[in-house]
């Protein structure tokens, strides 16, 4: 059958989140997260490459610079439902007046959207909420809201997420107070906690995490028991899991007996 556009974009979708995600992606791990064929995933990855949107290796891709701008434009038409509502409830939990922490990720780009786009805020012609970030596509999004005070963290910037990391970023975000942190990750689990692919990123998520009153991780479903290579947070640290009902039930019982509450979008 021949592969519909649609469902191709989806897939590439898909693809460049997990590679921006991990760094690399092989064929097999590919097939699993989503599916398909190794055919078809065989062909996506050097279409991939020939985009130069990644670099193709033996088995497998590896993530270019610019291999995170691509998937926004592909999510813009391919939006991600489970993605979307688990935005939406996390956007929801924030009060007016808040400040509220962001790290980078497409998830937290989302509940940015989410905020931005919430009435009770919009109807104000001064700032009721702050949100303080440290990426630059979050910051971007909101700084021409009139209602959103919006603080950026300085830094080193990492084309693959947007985020801004190092001495300067986590040097400033040590000054600040938030009400509400909302991290965005690559995997969370009970065992190992909320964890992404590269460690200075990871550090300025534990910052945030570690200045905030109420810690909240926003997750599909396939994020949850699993780890990525750089520890954010412990799971007992965690307030808050949002996610959607494809998370395994097992480990979503061992992190409520954590204590975490869990919101199910």
């Amino acid at each position: 059958m021949a592969d519909n556009t649609s469902g191709r974009s989806h897939r590439w979708a898909a693809l460049l989140d997990l590679l921006s995600e991990r760094g690399r992606l092989s064929v097999t791990e590919a097939c699993a997260e989503l599916g398909v064929s190794e055919a078809t995933i065989r062909r996506d990855f050097g279409l991939l490459a020939d985009q130069q949107l990644a670099t193709r290796t033996h088995g497998g891709v590896v993530a270019t610079t610019v291999a995170y701008d691509l998937p926004a434009r592909y999510r813009s038409s391919t939006p991600d439902d489970a993605k979307s509502r688990i935005a939406q409830r996390a956007a929801d939990l924030l009060p007016a007046g808040a400040v509220v922490g962001l790290n980078g990720g497409t998830t937290t780009t989302d509940v940015a959207h989410r905020i931005a786009s919430r009435p009770d805020l919009a109807q104000h012609e001064t700032a009721t909420l702050t949100v303080v970030t440290n990426a630059l596509n979050i910051a971007g999004q909101l700084v021409l809201r009139p209602y959103l005070r919006c603080v950026s963290l300085g830094g080193i910037a990492r084309p693959e997420s947007y985020e801004v990391t190092g001495p300067l970023a986590a040097s400033v975000m040590e000054q600040l107070w938030l009400d509400v942190a909302i991290l965005g990750v690559a995997a969370f689990s009970a065992r190992n906690g909320a964890t992404c692919g590269h460690e200075e990123e990871a550090a300025i998520g534990r910052i945030m995490a570690e200045r905030s009153d109420r810690v909240v991780v926003v997750a599909t479903g396939a994020k949850i028991g699993r780890h990525a290579f750089a520890r954010m947070i412990d799971s007992d640290d965690i307030d808050t899991l949002v996610t959607d009902d494809s998370a395994d039930p097992e480990e979503l019982t061992a992190l409520q007996e954590k204590g975490t509450e869990i919101i199910l979008a």
